[in-house]
């Protein structure tokens, strides 16, 4: 080795991280860095609480989503042997540092390595994209590391051919596979990819050759444990998700919808994201790689957009649409960055506002000092009671001695609080839902094995609507004193403890009325 090897090296590395690469590279380690610290801030959200607790039993799918997400948090709980918020959590954030280099090689592989790293970090500053699919446990992070694997796969076929294109092709394929069995709204995703194939004159030719069936028979491999598993309860999954967007006529819902976006994502980042995509809109298939990502991301946006006509429609849904338009936004910074001073003054601006909101909230969820600013806040109006754990709920239970107390199951009237209660037990005792909307609960928390047994009902409702709706499920029901939830010391919620004697037979036809 040369005698000055030794002051080579340091010198290659620090050129390489000036690099798009490296500057990457330190983009995925900070970041990582950073939502470690924020995830171990917060208690489990309410969807979060409940994908953990009625995910402790294994199933093929899921109520609400098919099953990558909860596999993830119960493998997370069983390696680790705890169910600490960081820990069910690490396994979203270390998929995020993956996702964020999907994005950087994706728009890398269609507008050069500068445009890649500036896509790169937009993902990261957008909020719905860098903190909550991030660092939560939801079905949106697998999702959106799967398809920009099947997207940055595709890429790679449509340039390829021989052998390599049919590992390229098959790569898509296992990838749309992992994003179906993350979110059904994939679906929408691998249309566009299709409509992309039909509509592109060049990439035409492959709908004459095996490659893109073999990648859609891929797909429903990896998909059919969630065919599965619906065949098998009666396509309850796909019934509720189809019937979230029914109803009545609202005109001006789209518009409700489109601003949630825009909040979502913030509104100075939203707005280029649709620009970009309607200039590409309007080149049309003649500019290949902007026409795949169009083709991508319209059947997201365009489906979600016109279905909160009908239903209620959740700002985050259109997400994976505004996804594929980010690499377009790159590529746009990139070549506005040094000569645009206003380019250069929003991303410094944005990337202080995230980190400020990010670290108030955080604070404020651990050490809840906004009441020493403002005042305390009625029981129940607490901002940050969603991301609060019920912990103390736990406690106060505990030193009652009910947690002892043998043949007790615990009841509540809604799917949200039976995950906060359940994962705050931590499976000490069995949780049932009485309510009608119980979603996973209503599969695997069956009344039927606690019938005879006494119920601990815990809710925010009086005792009179108790009796009034439940009456007939037990020989009697009992008022106890309520419990409250604490956050950081100070009571943020009060909770109705009522005992159930004697569960009855009725529990499901209850559940059912």
């Amino acid at each position: 080795m040369p005698l000055n090897a030794h002051r080579q090296l340091p010198r290659a590395a620090a050129a390489w991280l000036k690099t798009p690469a490296g500057r990457v590279a330190i983009l995925i380690v900070a970041t990582f860095a950073a939502r470690l610290v924020f995830a171990s801030a917060l208690g489990l959200g309410i969807d979060e609480s409940y994908m953990v607790a009625a995910g402790r039993k294994l199933q093929l799918s899921y109520f609400d989503h098919p099953p990558i997400a909860w596999w993830m948090a119960w493998a997370a709980a069983h390696l680790c042997g705890s169910e600490e918020p960081v820990v069910l959590r690490l396994p979203f954030i270390a998929l995020f540092a993956v996702t964020t280099f999907l994005m950087y090689r994706l728009t890398s592989a269609l507008f050069g390595r500068e445009a890649g790293f500036w896509a790169a970090v937009v993902l990261n500053l957008a909020p719905v994209f860098g903190i909550s699919s991030a660092s939560w446990i939801l079905p949106d992070g697998p999702l959106f590391a799967a398809l920009l694997g099947a997207a940055s796969c595709l890429v790679a076929a449509l340039r390829s051919n021989g052998r390599t294109a049919w590992g390229w092709w098959l790569g898509s394929g296992v990838c749309a596979g992992l994003a179906l069995g993350s979110k059904y709204s994939a679906g929408l995703t691998i249309l566009g990819a299709a409509g992309f194939l039909l509509t592109e004159p060049t990439s035409r030719r492959w709908l004459a050759l095996l490659h893109p069936y073999a990648a859609g028979l891929a797909a429903s491999v990896i998909f059919l444990p969630v065919l599965i598993w619906n065949a098998e309860n009666d396509w309850v999954s796909f019934l509720f998700q189809g019937g979230r967007v029914a109803g009545w006529l609202h005109p001006l819902r789209p518009i409700a919808t489109l601003v949630g976006a825009a909040v979502f994502l913030l509104p100075w980042i939203w707005a280029p994201l649709l620009v970009c995509g309607f200039l590409a809109l309007r080149r049309g298939p003649t500019d290949r790689e902007r026409w795949l990502l169009v083709c991508l991301a319209a059947p997201p946006l365009v489906a979600f957009t016109a279905a909160s006509l009908w239903g209620k429609v959740l700002f985050h849904w259109a997400s994976p649409g505004y996804l594929m338009l980010v690499p377009l936004l790159g590529d746009a910074v990139a070549r506005n960055w040094r000569s645009s001073r206003a380019v250069r003054t929003c991303l410094a601006g944005t990337t202080g506002f995230v980190l400020l909101g990010c670290s108030l909230f955080a604070t404020e969820v651990k050490f809840n000092w906004l009441p020493a600013i403002i005042g305390d806040f009625r029981p129940g109006r607490d901002p940050s009671l969603d991301v609060i754990d019920w912990t103390s709920l736990r406690d106060e239970l505990a030193q009652r001695g009910l947690l002892a107390r043998p043949r007790l199951a615990v009841a509540a009237l809604r799917w949200s609080d039976a995950g906060k209660i359940d994962y705050a037990l931590g499976g000490r005792l069995p949780v049932i839902c009485l309510g009608p909307d119980a979603r996973q609960y209503g599969l695997t928390a069956r009344h039927d094995d606690h019938i005879g047994n006494d119920v601990l009902i815990v809710t925010r409702v009086p005792f009179q609507k108790i009796v009034g709706q439940y009456w007939f499920l037990f020989d009697s029901i009992e008022p106890l004193a309520p419990a409250t939830i604490l956050h950081a010391g100070r009571p943020a919620l009060e909770l109705n403890l009522f005992l159930g004697h004697r569960l009855h037979q009725a529990a499901e036809e209850c559940c059912a009325s």
